[in-house]
């Protein structure tokens, strides 16, 4: 038997997955090459932070600062903010702003709330006992600035436009959308509202559907209209992370949002960027990175496996399961937010198997009926059906992280 060993349970110790084949069956892992990358040393961080990309260094900005505001992404992206962070509150530690006067806010654009459990695992416990947290609602509590250049009516956290310091961490991952995550996005939708989360999803996305797509930029829509609006918010400094198949910070841009953002992009383009290996009998897609969106794993899937005869399994653990959309996810068994699609079943010669420790009934609502999909509870369970399937010859594509890769 070959044996794979996939990331897994980023959150929940970290240990990983393993999965075997037949030695009859051929076998290639698709793995990028910033996945081994080691991870950042304080040094490197360090070094980040003392010349930031088109800005001043958080020591000049926080001089003169009275209130602060620090955004970071939620639990659906793998950013280890907790690992930054010195270097962020140090500077405001110097500059004398007393802690009341800072606070952090989830960047969840129409994603459920997060808890206390999930700001101790991204910020830390020190942190969380030490400053208050707010949780964005994009039904309330959002100012209006006007329309951007693109025609959007913007509105931003109330909270967030209250302070004269205003702050951003997250990461660079390919994104279906924009091509990448981070950046702006932490604004839009991050802390954006409903009002202008909708107009993106869907007026500025039917503008060009065709500039979309994981790792996609150049010229893509939603990422243009991205630019306008956080500009429109005053977003000083954004930290973006580039992250290996540890969850591991292993590169890391700081400065203003849309500056440091193309240079990150560029060096993302390698780290995650994978060679396409179509035609495969069995396609396995891991979750990692944002394994409580594992439908993610289904577009680097569907481009890999033999459509006319083959299975696609998806490999998802989600203690927690898949996020809360209140946009895109279903809310009954016929409807869903504003734009849900109820799937279909999959084309007649695809099977598709999930194998997953926490199984639920809606997790697939957003590319299946879960009539139409098999569940599984452990690889030897899954394998058995596989190897039913393919008794003998079998082409296998392994995807380590169908979530945090895209193909070049």
């Amino acid at each position: 038997m070959l044996e794979v060993s996939l990331p897994n349970l980023l959150w929940y110790g970290n240990q990983p997955f393993k999965v075997y084949f037949p030695d009859r069956w051929e076998v290639e892992v698709l793995e990028p090459p910033g996945f081994g990358k080691p991870p950042l040393d304080d040094a490197g961080m360090e070094s980040a932070f003392r010349d930031p990309i088109g800005c001043p260094p958080l020591e000049e900005l926080a001089a003169d600062a009275k209130e602060v505001a620090i955004v970071f992404d939620d639990i659906t992206r793998p950013t280890p903010v907790s690992r930054v962070l010195p270097w962020v509150l140090r500077p405001l530690e110097k500059a004398g702003i007393p802690d009341s006067n800072i606070r952090f806010i989830p960047a969840l654009g129409m994603h459920g709330a997060m808890n206390n459990i999930d700001f101790r695992k991204k910020l830390g416990p020190d942190v969380v006992e030490r400053f208050p947290i707010y949780n964005h609602n994009p039904y309330e509590n959002c100012v209006y600035l006007g329309e951007s250049p693109g025609g959007v009516p913007v509105y931003i956290n109330r909270e967030f436009l209250y302070c004269d310091l205003r702050i951003g961490i997250g990461c660079i991952t390919p994104h279906p959308h924009v091509g990448f995550g981070g950046g702006g996005k932490i604004i839009l939708p991050g802390i954006s509202g409903v009002q202008t989360i909708k107009a993106w999803h869907g007026e500025v996305s039917r503008r060009g559907p065709e500039t979309m797509g994981l790792g996609r930029t150049e010229g893509n829509v939603m990422y243009e209209e991205i630019k306008h609006v956080v500009r429109m918010s005053g977003l000083q400094v954004k930290v973006d992370a580039l992250i290996n198949a540890r969850g591991e910070i292993t590169d890391l841009f700081v400065g203003d949002p849309v500056e440091e953002y193309a240079a990150g992009i560029e060096a993302a383009r390698e780290h995650y960027g994978t060679p396409a290996s179509p035609g495969k009998d069995i396609v396995v897609a891991n979750a990692y990175a944002k394994y409580n969106e594992m439908a993610i794993c289904m577009l680097m899937s569907m481009m890999t496996v033999n459509l006319q005869r083959g299975t696609v399994v998806l490999v998802v653990n989600a203690p927690e399961g898949q996020v809360c959309h209140y946009l895109i996810r279903s809310f009954g068994k016929e409807y869903g937010g504003e734009f849900y699609m109820r799937m279909g079943p999959p084309p007649p010669g695809l099977k598709i198997i999930i194998c997953t420790a926490y199984p639920d009934r809606t997790m697939c609502d957003l590319f299946a009926p879960i009539e139409a999909v098999t569940m599984t509870r452990d690889w030897e369970e899954t394998l058995d059906i596989l190897e039913r399937e393919y008794p003998e010859q079998a082409s296998v594509a392994v995807i380590p992280d169908g979530t945090m890769q895209f193909f070049r």
